[in-house]
Order: structure tokens, then sequence, then C-alpha cells
């Protein structure tokens, strides 16, 4: 990451990537820290594979445990990325759970899960992420889904959730924009990470293959999403290059929004 000086477009500045463990956050946590961020990977479980790449190839990262559902953990984490890399400069909301189900198949304890993580998670951050920026500045990034903008089948709470981080992102973005503080949001389509490969196997053992085609195919484009190509959106948003965009969701879908129906 040393010798890429000349795409560092986020040199010098302190990013926290939720989620950063694996997956699409994961890809976000390497891609900042590539283009010259000090990143500070919050994950409850190991982010240490994520740690380790950053550190191997020269970039400078922390890997800090975080539930972001306790208000007080998401406090120290933020105080600990702080100390470490100084005032938060961006802040990417990707930590979040998958529910598969209709309103029938959705338990109490499945919609608790979800609103825990995926809303009450996101609002945890939000708050301590804007009180950090107000009166310098900064850039926050929620990772919303095309499931907050289309009925999709069997993702009620999921949806649910989703729908309401679009929501958040609107309502801080125009709460803060005369902070100078820009809040946007992703949405992307289905993307190859390690909860569909668990989720094949879980479901469909012995047929992973047959099926993981099948998810391919419901893409217009023709495959699943990779979590590098939405890290590279992720870096665009949270640039300069991005200094006029705020309040706006952008959806990366292979097509699923417009060309499906």
């Amino acid at each position: 990451m040393a010798d890429q000086a000349a795409n560092a477009v986020l040199a010098g500045r302190s990013a926290i990537v939720t989620g950063g463990g694996s997956g699409i956050g994961q890809a976000i946590a390497l891609h900042f820290a590539r283009s010259g961020a000090r990143v500070a990977i919050l994950d409850i479980g190991t982010a240490e594979e994520t740690l380790g790449s950053i550190q191997a190839a020269g970039g400078e990262a922390s890997a800090i445990r975080c539930d972001v559902t306790r208000q007080d953990d998401v406090g120290r984490a933020f105080a600990e990325a702080s100390e470490r890399f100084g005032a938060l400069d961006i802040l990417v909301t990707s930590a979040g759970v998958a529910h598969v189900g209709t309103v029938e198949q959705t338990t109490e304890a499945d919609l608790d899960r979800l609103y825990a993580v995926n809303v009450k998670g996101v609002y945890n951050c939000l708050r301590l992420a804007v009180a950090a920026m107000k009166g310098r500045g900064g850039v926050i990034l929620n990772v919303a889904s095309v499931a907050a903008s289309i009925g999709i089948p069997d993702r009620f709470a999921y949806s649910m959730t989703k729908g309401a981080v679009l929501s958040m992102t609107l309502s801080v973005a125009r709460d803060y924009v005369e902070q100078g503080i820009r809040c946007n949001s992703i949405s992307p389509a289905r993307v190859h990470t390690p909860f569909v490969d668990g989720f094949l196997a879980k479901n469909y053992p012995g047929r992973e293959a047959e099926m993981f085609a099948k998810l391919e195919r419901t893409q217009p484009i023709g495959r699943m999403g990779r979590p590098a190509e939405i890290a590279e959106l992720a870096l665009y948003l949270c640039s300069d290059a991005a200094s006029f965009i705020t309040g706006t969701d952008y959806p990366i879908d292979g097509g699923f929004l417009t060309l499906k129906m």
C-alpha cells in the first residue's frame, strides 16, 4: 500500500468501518487503507484477517472488537479509534445481519435481532460520528440494500431494517449539511460474500453449485456482485471527488432495480 501513494485519495483521513471483519465491510476497509486512510476495523467477531492484510501491505489499521447494538461498547470503540488515529473523518456502517422469511415466518426474536443490529446499531454509530464531525465536517456512508426499495420475496424483516437505514441516511444528511457532514448510502443487490456460501451450505447441502448458479441468474447482469466492486463505490463517495453529493442512495445492483421488472 505504501507504493500506491499516487492513488492515496484518502491520505491523512481517519476512518471507522463497522463489520470490517468479512464480506463487504472487509473489502471497504482494505480499499480505504490502500487509498491512504487510517482504518479502525470494528467487528463483533475477529477482524485479524483484515488487519493482517492491511498491515502486510504497509497500511495503517487497528482491529477493535465492538458490539454495535450496545451504545456503551460503540462509545468505547470510537474513543479507542480516535485515540489511535485522531479525529474521525469517515464512518462506514457495514455491520449487518440477514433473515430469510415472510412476516409469518419472522418471530419476535428474529425481528428484535435484526432491529438491534441493522437499525439500532447504525443509530448508535451515527450518533457518535455526528458528534465527532460537527463543526469540522466529515463523511458518513451507510450500507443499505436494494431490499429497501423493492419487494423481495422472503425478506420481510431485512427489508424493513434496510428501509430504516435509507431513512436515517436522508435525515442525517438534511440535519447536518450545514455542519459540513455528507451522508449517503449504497444499496447493493446480491453480493458473493461468506454469508451466501454459508446459507447455501446450510440449506442446500450437496447442491451448492446448482443453487449458486440460480442465485447468480437472478441478477440481470448475470452474476452476483463482488465485495471489491462495492468498495470502489464506497471509496468514491467518501472521497473529495464526491464533495457535491449528499442525501443520496446509490444502487449497485447489476441492473436489479431497473431491468428486473
